[in-house]
């Protein structure tokens, strides 16, 4: 059988191309998500590094903003290295440590990263963009005194409220130099429109404090601006604005371009003058890792080596782990071939060696055989009882017309009927068998239509009332209710009938036998109980198979052909319903029919 089996077609072939297949894919899709992973950790962790840089040097920036001197710098450097985990040292210009985050001794690394000047920056930002020349927090002898804040504070809340009453939403925030300001929401930029009843002009006001460092300004900046080539007047105009809202805000409006040009390095240069006493001297800034360099993924010979050479054990393992497995899979699958190949009289059974889904197969496979075993013996047992059944009324009729023939008999009336009644006997069989064979094929024609039960059991009642005399046995009905079925009355008086018949053949004289209806729930419930001999507890399970009767003489004195209850088994099931039997010997038989109901058609339906 193997070997007519195309190398390619064969399970194992291709369970082992299959799992290889899987392997390579698994191995490729690996690595590349390794080196994808890694290189995208890799720049990730660089900008995160070059942002954190940012942010040291902001924030270094920002205390020199505020102190006059590095004293005290120490447990900032701690606290930023904590943050970021990087060494961070502060050292003067000619190398000497301000402050360190590594131990004493460590040593500094080759280059500086940064200088941390105030005055001349351009890193700062609250936003994360940057800006040019000097630190907005570097405010010295711009700041406002404790008095002067709470007067701009509610300088600026009246105004909120002015601006409020002619609906233009602000918010207040408050500068480095300690001043209120108003701002719009979401830009942080001054409202561009100012309602006329709000502008009074107090909130611009220079504070003294303020009034006195612009003075500074400018009598430090009037010598450059003279030198430039702006007249005195001109640089009068240095008190445009107050601290805070940047001094140079209104005046850079109000010249020439030429003129702003010239007079931008003047007020930079008059402001650093100013504000260096305030800030901390210029520093270096050194970054580093510590004493354990980063480790970055190298892509050296020996790594592909290791990489190539985990893929193939990935490989090997794989196929030798498919291998096995496929092995093992396909013997009992063989097996089960070759015994479903083998001629059907041997009903070869096959061994059961795993309990995975090849061994329910085989349980399968085996109970299939049991079955087709079983349906062949009854295959032939029906054809000997079909024999059976049709060979006494033929040999009946035969004998009687060869008598007839040779003049040994006068065919008289009586002779006829009885040839009659055994013509009559062969029709019932015959009418019997082609029952079963429309169930079995499907082709068993229903008419349904509401029937009453009470109705049903009353023509099946009148139709044996004859032969329950004759018999001397009881016939009656009990109907609870006015039940009612959705069935073909034709095909239910059959079953019913042959159900009654049956029971009627099995009491002796002085019994009865009773049909009875009932609702149970949606269901419909009928009975047809007797009290006659009752059936074996070992002949129960057969009462239903085709030409089987408890009487192994097979006397039609004691049982009719064996179809019958065959045959009320299929016309039930039709109508989705199910009959069973229980009996106790000596006591009497009870059959019990459950069907679907229905409810009672309306009186104008």
């Amino acid at each position: 059988m193997t070997a007519r089996i195309p190398l390619h077609k064969r399970l194992l072939v291709r369970l082992l191309i299959t799992s290889g297949l899987i392997a390579v894919c698994s191995v490729a899709a690996t690595a590349w998500l390794a080196v994808a992973t890694t290189t995208q950790a890799l720049r990730e962790e660089q900008g995160q590094a070059l942002a954190d840089d940012m942010d040291v040097l902001a924030e270094l920036s920002g205390y020199a903003a505020a102190h006059p001197d590095w004293t005290g710098v120490a447990a900032t450097v701690r606290e930023l290295s904590a943050r970021t985990g990087r060494r961070i040292a502060l050292t003067t210009a000619d190398r000497r440590v301000i402050a360190d985050s590594a131990p004493p001794g460590t040593s500094l690394p080759p280059s500086a990263a940064a200088a941390v000047d105030p005055l001349h920056t351009d890193t700062y930002s609250e936003r994360g963009a940057q800006i040019s020349g000097i630190d907005p927090r570097a405010v010295g002898p711009y700041r406002l005194t404790e008095a002067e804040r709470l007067k701009v504070d509610a300088l600026a809340r009246k105004r909120q409220s002015c601006f409020a009453r002619f609906g233009v939403e602000t918010r207040l925030s408050r500068v480095p130099s300690g001043r209120t300001v108003l701002t719009e929401p979401g830009t942080g930029a001054a409202p561009d429109y100012v309602p006329d009843a709000c502008a009074d002009g107090l909130l611009n006001t220079l504070t003294p404090t303020e009034d006195k460092a612009v003075k500074a300004a400018q009598a430090l900046a009037r010598d450059c601006l003279t030198k430039s080539g702006l007249d005195a007047g001109m640089a009068a105009l240095l008190g445009g604005g107050p601290a805070g809202l940047d001094v140079r805000g209104s005046l850079t409006g109000k010249l020439a371009a030429k003129e702003a040009r010239l007079f931008q390095p003047c007020l930079d240069q008059a402001r650093r003058a100013q504000l260096d006493p305030y800030v901390a001297p210029v520093a270096e800034l050194f970054l580093g890792t510590g004493d354990t360099p980063a480790v970055l993924f190298d892509m050296s010979p020996a790594n592909k080596a290791k990489v190539v050479g985990t893929a193939g054990l990935v490989l090997a393992v794989t196929v030798a782990a498919t291998a096995l497995v496929a092995t093992r899979l396909v013997r009992p699958l063989r097996a089960l071939t070759a015994a479903a190949q083998q001629p059907p009289e041997l009903h070869v059974r096959v061994p059961v060696t795993t309990r995975d889904e090849t061994g329910i197969l085989a349980v399968a496979f085996n109970d299939l055989t049991e079955r087709r075993e079983r349906l062949e013996a009854q295959r032939k047992a029906m054809v000997s009882d079909i024999a059976h059944e049709l060979r006494s009324p033929l040999t009946n009729i035969r004998g009687w017309l060869e008598v007839t023939r040779d003049g040994v008999v006068d065919p008289d009336p009586v002779l006829l009927a009885s040839l009659h009644d055994e013509a009559l006997v062969l029709q019932r069989v015959i009418d019997d068998l082609q029952d079963l064979a429309d169930a079995d094929a499907g082709t068993l024609r229903l008419h349904r239509e509401p029937v009453r039960c009470d109705e049903l059991l009353q023509q099946v009642a009148a139709a044996h009332r004859v032969a329950a005399d004759a018999a001397r046995v009881g016939l009656r009905t009990d109907v609870d209710g006015e039940p009612w079925l959705d069935a073909d009355p034709v095909r239910m008086r059959q079953a019913l009938g042959n159900l009654v018949s049956n029971a009627l053949r099995h009491t002796p004289a002085g019994g009865t036998v009773t049909l009875s209806a009932r609702r149970d729930g949606d269901d419909i419930v009928l009975e047809v109980a007797d009290t006659g001999t009752g059936i074996a507890p070992d002949d129960l399970p057969h009462v239903f198979d085709r030409f089987w009767r408890a009487e192994k003489s097979r006397s039609r004195r004691t049982g009719g052909s064996g179809l019958g209850l065959p045959i009320v088994r299929h016309l039930v099931a039709a109508h989705d319903g199910t009959v069973t039997a229980a009996s106790e010997p000596g006591t009497g038989s009870v059959f019990t029919l459950r069907m679907p109901g229905r409810q009672a058609p309306r009186p104008d339906a």
